[in-house]
């Protein structure tokens, strides 16, 4: 049964998608993998060498202004912060919230192979 009501949502899902402008298509596909989670890594770059890394990002978010909803230039979120730069949430890590800015700062984001 929980198969099917999947299968059902995810035809839904495609025929409102088909409707819809690319932007929005994103932001569905957005809310999707924000409900089904990642297991995301950001590493920030100063010159060649990664400076911070977060892991077990499961998402990275664009803010947007309370009064106006423009997009600001930095995204957000929460992760561990890999203090030691050896790729592994260590135990004595904790989760904490970053911000990064879209201007002057290299960052890579992807979802962690492991």
């Amino acid at each position: 049964m929980r198969r099917g009501v999947a299968l059902a949502g995810l035809a839904a899902t495609a025929v409102l998608a088909v409707g819809c402008t690319q932007e929005k298509q994103n932001e569905i596909r957005r809310s999707i993998q924000n409900w089904t989670g990642t297991n995301g890594v950001l590493e920030v770059y100063g010159g060649d060498k990664v400076v911070k890394r977060f892991l077990k990002i499961d998402k990275l978010s664009t803010a947007y202004g309370t009064e106006d909803g423009t997009p600001r230039n930095y995204r957000y979120g929460y992760g561990v912060l890999d203090e030691n730069l050896n790729g592994v949430a260590d135990a004595d890590e904790k989760r904490v919230y970053f911000e990064v800015s879209n201007q002057g700062t290299n960052w890579v984001f992807y979802e962690s192979p492991r």
